[in-house]
């Protein structure tokens, strides 16, 4: 069956028969083996079957829609604007809200697809770089985790860079904590303009342009950049809608190529890569864009 089918979805065993209707997931008492063999084989080839496509694509929707606690993928649009608009039509919008910029105040830990992120921070510490831009960092929650698994030299100087409500959030807990100023918050990514290390750890993917784009404008780029927990596809960028839970976020997935070469352009070497394992992207009824896992870089301008 096709990847997005088989993987278990909102706890339920099979994506397609889960949001089948009633009229055809109930008793199954009249059909024989043969006929649900046919049926699942149907969905699979949605292409080939439009009007068992659209009841798919709507039932999910509807989970779509009403999900809290997932992390969803709905729809593929060829710019982040037509994306945008989409997810507009869901509800609230994007981070900059409340709900959002709480999301992450239980989740101050290091998880599996953190350490090769932390490597590559460490080993940048101990090169006696010291100031970190740290992209979408939401309220501080790498900072806080990872100090607890790498030693953080006492003069860092750590900005993180996110929308204004998570701005607000993230300061007000730091000084509650005690970490100003090693830690402090701005809301324009031209705030990094200096910074040593530019860390972007699942944040590319909600940006409006590549990162690139924003470097250009920058007097003084970082040494070395650092990106964890990217969607990465082998030879499509395309976007998409993603359901965070509070708010409804257009979703940037990009090549590899793509976003190494723009780097390049500003004098960046690759220097690692990693896969992100335990994280995914399902995309239903488009199997060929969905992900198995994301991936990270490190890059050194040369």
């Amino acid at each position: 069956m096709a990847p997005w089918l088989t993987r278990k979805f909102h706890r339920r065993e099979n994506f397609g028969r889960a949001y089948l209707p009633l009229a055809i997931t109930g008793s199954t008492g009249g059909l024989t083996m043969n006929l649900l063999q046919r049926i699942h084989t149907t969905i699979d080839r949605g292409a080939s079957a439009p009007g068992v496509r659209r009841l798919v694509l709507s039932s999910y929707r509807k989970e779509f829609v009403r999900n809290r606690g997932q992390n969803l993928f709905c729809d593929v649009f060829d710019t982040f604007e037509s994306a945008a608009a989409s997810a507009a039509t869901y509800g609230v919008v994007g981070y900059d809200n409340e709900a959002s910029a709480d999301m992450y105040l239980t989740h101050m830990r290091a998880d599996a697809h953190d350490y090769p992120a932390m490597f590559w921070l460490e080993k940048s510490f101990e090169a006696g770089m010291r100031s970190v831009l740290d992209l979408g960092g939401s309220v501080g929650i790498k900072f806080y985790a990872f100090r607890n698994a790498i030693p953080l030299p006492p003069d860092t100087d750590w900005t993180v860079v996110d929308v204004p409500a998570a701005v607000r959030k993230g300061a007000a807990l730091a000084a509650e904590r005690g970490v100003v100023p090693m830690l402090h918050f701005n809301d324009q990514i031209s705030a990094g303009d200096g910074s040593e290390i530019l860390f972007a750890s699942g944040s590319l993917q909600y940006l409006p342009h590549t990162l690139d784009t924003y470097l250009r404008s920058w007097k003084r780029l970082p040494r070395r950049v650092i990106i964890n927990i990217t969607p990465i596809h082998p030879d499509t960028e395309f976007f998409t809608v993603n359901s965070i839970g509070t708010a409804f976020c257009a979703y940037r997935v990009q090549t590899q190529a793509g976003l190494v070469s723009g780097l390049a352009s500003l004098g960046y070497a690759l220097r690692d890569s990693w896969a992100n394992l335990g994280k995914h992207l399902d995309l239903p009824l488009h199997p060929e864009l969905s992900l198995d896992h994301y991936r990270g870089f490190c890059l050194d301008r040369r």
